[in-house]
């Protein structure tokens, strides 16, 4: 099954049913609250789907498997409970809703890391995706903590770590493709070395046999 491919056809779709009803509210002139839940609701699928295809990748690359599975299982089972949100099925749910906005946190974690894992670094720069999990999973528990247990304080500390571990990831985020490339480079003048090496063994070995080949029709007859 082509992951991504279902992913990309259904983030196509969405944005395209997006822009037809941006188009019908403009050229109509009213905006309901029926109008305003299908919008929520394709808008969930478009974020659904760029999850997906974040984890799908990693997944059809072959650098992972439990990750990009969990956030692919995580994409699809918060949009599905974002849907009975957004269609006041059980949006006074409060239980719910926090329990969905967990979904949607795990979800954005495995695909943020499943996106970042598509990247082949060297050694120099192994640290940068240990780092990055370190810093997404560090960001998740302190919203969940927040979310679920609402502690009472007017202490900005806490918002103040979130906006560095914030900071942190989108540096990691904008450098990891850098890295990327330098490693690449890299590798391929390994790659070249490594050719290298072994045509001059094989001309080391096509010497020998030329230089045995010779001795033997300089010898004598018996």
């Amino acid at each position: 099954m082509n992951t991504r491919k279902i992913f990309l056809n259904t983030l196509i779709a969405s944005v395209a049913l997006s822009a037809v009803l941006g188009i019908v509210v403009v050229i109509a002139g009213s905006f309901g609250e029926f109008e305003l839940r299908v919008l929520m609701t394709t808008l969930t699928v478009t974020a659904t789907s760029i999850l997906g295809l974040a984890c799908g990748a990693c997944y059809e690359a072959g650098r992972g498997r439990k990750l990009p599975l969990a956030g692919i299982v995580l994409s699809v089972v918060s949009a599905f409970a974002l849907f009975l949100i957004i269609w006041n099925v059980l949006d006074d749910n409060e239980t719910y809703i926090k329990t969905t906005m967990t979904l949607v946190i795990g979800a954005i974690v495995a695909s943020h890391l499943s996106l970042l894992r598509l990247a082949r670094l060297d050694r120099r720069f192994a640290w940068s995706y240990p780092f990055a999990a370190a810093c997404d999973v560090l960001l998740a528990a302190i919203i969940l903590y927040l979310m679920w247990f609402e502690p009472e304080g007017d202490s900005d500390l806490v918002f103040r770590t979130m906006g560095v571990l914030s900071i942190l990831i989108a540096a990691v985020t904008v450098i990891t493709p850098v890295f990327h490339r330098l490693s690449a480079g890299e590798a391929d003048i390994e790659k070249i070395n490594t050719e290298i090496n072994e045509l001059k063994l094989k001309i080391e070995e096509l010497e020998k046999r030329k230089s045995e080949a010779l001795n033997k029709q300089s010898e004598p007859p018996a």
